[in-house]
């Protein structure tokens, strides 16, 4: 005989509750406060016992927050800012910007070394899966990337592009050079942390892209200083991480991403990849925002650094794909293909982070 199946009793509000609890009670504001008072503490490592309670909590809310983000039932976006706002500010201390020398105290505790790590973990395995890592492995290596960089060097404008050429307000447009703010004051940072080792014709090239970010050792013309001048000429604030509260974790994740990479030898093809992406997709990338600002009225130095990368990155994007990935392929013919996989996580992560920026962007249009 047939039995009709029997079905579960709906879990009532209190149940419910109870289930997703806790993954929307941290208080993620007093956990990144904690942190930032194990981050501040002097010699954490030998003092992480009077620090327990510390800690703990903040320990706990990490645990709380791994699930919260890198889960398919939550995807906590509350979950993945402070996440990626603790690596950052670990990660931060890897440049000397100058400030405090007190501030570097625990640049190399083994604590911070392993919150990192369990953070990075969780997040770069979450990260791989958005994308099919196994047919990458069977590509033409050299055709990928020929065909990925033709197509991303002049694209079609996005609706994300196509708000920021011909909607977007004077206060988006400060909202958006508030969060790109975090990177442009501190351009190619990251870059510099790949370039010590052996000499050869790819290592001078990338020094070569390194040296013009740079302004040739000449602080003028550095292209940090054309951001300076940008926040300068609308009467921004031109301290770096003045805007850090605005940033949203799709952006820092871009940041902490490239850290990562630079850092990891063993994932130099990744990074060259992604470099590559970054470099071949800036002149389409800043044109609306170069646009925009021309639509504004806004003057030719509210502009510059748009103006300049427009004209300067379709050159260093040749240099990346002729002079440093191509090399690549034919000295790690192997593992070659994991750098179709930088530029396409590169460009994933891109995507990501400038439709949170448009957002943003658009929320301070509204408020005016």
């Amino acid at each position: 005989m047939r039995r009709n199946p029997v079905m579960p009793a709906k879990p009532d509000l209190a149940t419910l509750q109870s289930q997703f609890a806790p993954f929307n009670a941290p208080n993620y504001q007093e956990a990144e406060r904690l942190f930032v008072t194990l981050l501040n503490a002097n010699n954490l490592d030998e003092n992480l016992e009077r620090l327990a309670s510390t800690r703990d909590a903040f320990e706990k809310t990490v645990a709380a927050a791994l699930t919260a983000a890198y889960s398919d039932a939550y995807n906590s976006s509350a979950a993945h800012r402070f996440l990626q706002r603790v690596l950052y500010r670990i990660n931060r201390l890897k440049f000397f910007w100058y400030d405090e020398l007190s501030n570097y105290v625990n640049e190399r505790s083994f604590y911070m070394q392993t919150v990192r790590n369990r953070i990075e973990a969780a997040w770069q395995t979450w990260e791989l899966a958005q994308l099919d890592v196994t047919s990458l492995q069977s590509l033409d290596v050299v055709a990928a990337l020929r065909d990925r960089a033709a197509a991303d060097l002049d694209p079609e404008l996005s609706a994300t592009g196509r708000y920021f050429q011909d909607e977007m307000t004077v206060a988006g447009y400060c909202k958006m050079l508030e969060i790109a703010s975090l990177d442009g004051l501190v351009e190619a940072s990251q870059l510099s942390r790949t370039l010590g080792g052996v000499a050869n014709e790819i290592q001078s090239v990338m020094t070569r892209l390194l040296v013009e970010e740079y302004g040739t050792g000449k602080l003028s013309r550095k292209h940090s200083t054309y951001f300076t001048t940008m926040l300068s000429e609308l009467g921004m604030n031109t301290t770096p991480e003045a805007y850090f509260d605005a940033v949203p974790w799709e952006v820092l994740a871009t940041i902490n991403h490239s850290f990562l990479l630079s850092e990891r030898k063993r994932d130099y093809l990744r990074y060259a990849g992604g470099l590559l992406y970054t470099e071949i997709s800036v002149p389409a990338a800043f044109h609306p925002y170069h646009a925009a600002a021309e639509r504004l009225g806004l003057s030719s130095d509210a502009m510059s650094y748009w103006t300049l990368h427009i004209k300067v990155d379709k050159l260093h994007g040749r240099w990346m794909l002729d002079e440093v990935a191509l090399p690549l392929v034919e000295r790690y013919p192997n593992e070659a293909w994991e750098l179709v996989l930088g530029y396409d996580q590169q460009r994933l992560m891109g995507d990501r982070a400038g439709e949170a920026v448009a957002r943003a962007a658009r929320l301070a249009d509204r408020e005016g």
